[in-house]
């Protein structure tokens, strides 16, 4: 153990140089600016865009809520929105939850994906 202590002692060379907060200082800074960037930034902006949407709802778009249901709005109050599912059938869902507008073209996309999804080669099979 003491020659553990003496060779550390013997090891010449100069003691450590200051200046080391100002380096530590401009990455925490850099890491900041990095992080406003690519994470709070396009937060808000998406925070922004719903809420806009939410304001510019009105009676006969077609909405899709968080949950997954595609109807149309019959009324808007202040926080909440009556949908209509199905002819007569009117739910009540929160204003906030309403995920986006919903259009034809969506459901297109959307089924055209499901159509592309390639079949699983038989010769590939587990034995």
């Amino acid at each position: 153990m003491e020659s553990v202590i003496l060779a550390l002692g013997q090891q010449g060379g100069s003691p450590p140089q200051g200046g080391g907060g100002l380096q530590i200082l401009l990455t925490v800074g850099l890491m900041f600016v990095v992080f406003y960037f690519m994470l709070i930034r396009p937060q808000q902006k998406r925070a922004k865009e719903h809420a806009s949407l939410l304001d510019s709802l009105k009676t006969g778009d077609q909405v899709v809520t968080r949950g997954g249901l595609i109807g149309k709005v019959t009324g808007v109050q202040d926080k909440i929105v009556t949908v209509e599912v199905q002819e007569k059938v009117r739910i009540r869902v929160l204003k906030s939850y309403i995920e986006s507008k919903f259009s034809d073209a969506q459901a297109v996309k959307a089924v055209k994906k499901e159509a592309v999804k390639p079949e699983p080669n038989p010769s590939e099979s587990k034995t």
